[in-house]
């Protein structure tokens, strides 16, 4: 919970004043009784829930003023609203690295499988679409519900040169605004939206990405990740591979005999004919962070499949700043006729 107009807290200070006040026009009223009146006389006639029954009403007062007063302050609270507008973005990577061997038959095919399972295991209604990124990130399938021409998409994945997670995420970013005319579009990326979420608020689309490697080209995906958390789009983030790496066929037809000599310039991640593992896991860690989100790690298909099984896409929902003022107001006015109320009840006792 949050406040909107936290200066009117000092109100607060007028309340405890008259709380104040009330205790010592309580104890000025004790001095006067002892003074002009004879104590022995009178507790014998007055009732004993007397002595603490005529402080409630007044107390009850005080603290539907103290209610109200908070009320001025408009506390606001994030709440998740049920929408049955979800979208999903799957960021797969295809760099050159995925035709590894160490996940048979490699690391491409592995993904596919893994993707289609994770497509077949949502609710009919939820759109996905397919982003994928090599040296750069492009839009091979606008979210559908046609589970038909996601597999199609899914199995017509080839592989690139290089790895742009940052642009992934931005064009995951600008397929979600696209659908979606809540989510604000991309302008410069160095610029965040003109009203960005509240923290804890979240839209209710997320991003789902997955890559062996790390990003060596396009903008960083620390930069991408503020965009995503700017419009409360969560960027789940899956790093798959082993340790050991293995063999690395070239497994697009695309590109047998233009391969460039030297490998493509990994970090020492890349070897001709040999992959080492170069995740970063870091960077990924980071990304689903600032997005609030999660990292999973896989190295073979059984934890891939298991990390999208994990992605908490059956809960979705989409989160909403809301004013909660007019409860506490309302809480004030039931406090204030209760008091009332009680007020007239024991007037006699009094």
């Amino acid at each position: 919970m949050s406040l909107l107009w936290p200066i009117s807290l000092v109100l607060f200070a007028a309340v405890a004043a008259l709380a104040l006040a009330y205790v010592v026009a309580q104890r000025r009223r004790r001095r006067f009784a002892l003074r002009y009146a004879s104590l022995a006389l009178i507790r014998p006639a007055q009732p004993g829930a007397a002595r603490w029954l005529r402080h409630v009403p007044p107390a009850l007062f005080l603290l539907a003023l103290a209610s109200l007063a908070f009320a001025l302050a408009r506390p606001v609270s994030v709440f998740a609203v049920p929408t049955n507008k979800t979208t999903i973005i799957m960021a797969m990577d295809v760099s050159r690295s995925m035709c590894s061997t160490d996940i048979p038959p490699n690391r491409l095919v592995a993904a596919q499988n893994a993707a289609l399972a994770f497509i077949e295991n949502q609710r009919p209604d939820v759109p996905i679409g397919i982003v994928a990124f090599a040296g750069f990130a492009e839009l091979i399938q606008p979210p559908t519900t046609d589970r038909a021409v996601l597999r199609e998409a899914i199995l017509g994945l080839v592989t690139g040169r290089r790895t742009a997670i940052g642009s992934a995420i931005l064009k995951s970013i600008e397929a979600i605004a696209e659908v979606d005319p809540e989510i604000a579009p991309l302008g410069d990326v160095f610029t965040l939206p003109d009203t960005p979420v509240a923290p804890g608020q979240f839209a209710p689309h997320i991003i789902v990405l997955l890559t062996d490697g790390a990003s060596n080209t396009g903008p960083s995906p620390q930069l991408a990740a503020q965009q995503a958390a700017a419009r409360g789009i969560r960027v789940y983030t899956i790093g798959f591979g082993t340790e050991q790496g293995g063999e690395m066929p070239n497994c697009n037809p695309g590109y047998v005999g233009r391969e460039p000599p030297g490998g493509f310039g990994m970090g020492g991640g890349m070897a001709w004919g040999q992959f080492r593992r170069g995740i970063d896991e870091e960077t990924l860690k980071q990304v689903a962070a600032m997005t609030s989100a999660q990292y999973y790690p896989a190295e073979s298909l059984e934890e891939l499949l298991q990390a999208f099984r994990d992605v908490p896409t059956q809960l979705i929902a989409k989160y909403e700043t809301m004013e909660i003022s007019a409860v506490f107001v309302a809480l004030a006015a039931l406090l204030a006729g209760l008091a009332f109320v009680l007020a007239l009840r024991w007037q006699p006792l009094l």
